[in-house]
């Protein structure tokens, strides 16, 4: 299959990588040229170190190399088959792409976003074939993180998002098949991980690192929501907050902090500017949490209860069936459990008590339970 990739950030050279080692050939462009070269010593690097460590031969490399090509215009995507995008997050910016990419490419060639929230059906509307565009969502490093969301919007032809979803099970990954919502599945159920965290510790309840540290230990998390902010970049965590907020009509439930506004811009964006909850410079020595058994267990039940809501909404609205919720999570950002299951564990009457007290407490929306969640048991 000939492959076009748009954007040759870490997102785009990851893609591109994925395709290449699974045969087929790949364009890449980026506005900026030089990016395009950056991304692709960058890539070499990357594939010396996998062939060091024995992960790949050395032939393997240089067929991967040898799939990559730079593409220097957009018109250079005529022959390709399957396009996914993956510049900046913004629909002005991507919609433009597309309506140009048109002009270049077959009937039959499928265009795609790997956008992680902006709407799917608003971005394929503006095409004049908007049966083709469909949502190919990868998580970061694309090479390395299996989960694939598979979006279809409300315009996209029937059998496409299936098509999708085997192509990238020939890829190795994990596909799912989502509804075109704000925040997909992931984005969406994730999101109380960061906004819970934040406000706990907005409100002197805990520290960062106690946060942190109570998943870790009590919920076997690999990262705390501190850590996990300062490794997504703060300020990329908090447009995603604020996108999914604003798509869903301001609701509550998904409210920016605004202890992350500040972060923003502060510009302490986490380990890519040195500093973000965490100080990453040479010799900064990493906060040691306080241990208090009675606040880990309070933070990790209030948090595990919101992740879990969200999840049962999700299964009520048919986001996804009940098997891709749970993957997606498992695949996507490395939860230890699926959700669902990880609510039966716990008991759902529980969930349902700990929220209940939240809401009589603050008296807030963004506590209010899920209607399917009382019926779970």
């Amino acid at each position: 299959m000939n492959v076009g990739i748009i954007g040759a950030g870490t997102m785009g050279i990851g893609i591109a990588q994925v395709a290449a080692t699974n045969g087929c050939k790949v364009w890449v462009y980026d506005a900026n040229s030089k990016q395009v070269e950056t991304a692709t010593v960058g890539l070499e690097k990357t594939l010396t170190k996998l062939v060091d460590k024995q992960k790949i031969s050395a032939e393997k490399m240089t067929e991967i190399l040898a799939n990559i090509s730079i593409a220097t215009e957009l018109k250079d995507f005529k022959d390709c088959e399957l396009i996914i995008e993956a510049i900046i997050e913004n629909k002005e910016i991507k919609t433009k792409v597309f309506t140009e990419l048109e002009n270049y490419v077959s009937e039959s060639c499928i265009i795609s976003s790997n956008t992680s929230s902006i709407s799917i059906t608003s971005l394929g509307a503006e095409l004049k074939k908007p049966e083709r565009f469909i949502g190919i969502h990868f998580f970061n490093p694309a090479p390395l993180m299996p989960l694939v969301e598979v979006i279809p919007s409300l315009l996209t032809e029937n059998t496409l998002a299936e098509k999708i979803y085997n192509l990238m099970k020939e890829w190795g990954k994990a596909p799912v098949i989502a509804k075109d919502i704000p925040g997909f599945i992931v984005n969406r159920i994730a999101r109380p991980y960061y906004g819970e965290g934040l406000r706990i510790v907005e409100e002197n309840i805990a520290t960062p690192e106690q946060v942190d540290e109570a998943m870790k230990t009590l919920g076997n998390f690999k990262m705390g929501p501190f850590e996990l902010m300062d490794l997504i970049g703060v300020d990329v965590n908090f447009a995603v907050t604020t996108t999914v907020y604003k798509d869903y009509f301001y609701d509550p439930k998904y409210k920016p902090s605004l202890l992350q506004q500040r972060m923003s811009e502060a510009k302490l964006h986490g380990r890519k500017t040195g500093k973000g909850f965490y100080d990453y410079s040479e010799g900064a020595e990493k906060p040691v949490a306080q241990k208090d058994d009675a606040l880990y267990q309070q933070i990790f039940l209030r948090i595990i209860s919101m992740l879990i809501n969200e999840a049962v909404e999700a299964k009520r609205l048919g986001v996804a069936n009940d098997e891709d919720i749970e993957l997606a999570m498992q695949k996507g950002v490395n939860y230890p459990k699926g959700l669902l299951s990880w609510g039966k564990e716990i008991g759902y009457a529980k969930i349902s008590e700990t929220l209940q007290n939240l809401y009589e407490e603050y008296q807030e929306e963004r506590y209010r339970q899920s209607p399917l969640l009382r019926k779970m048991n």
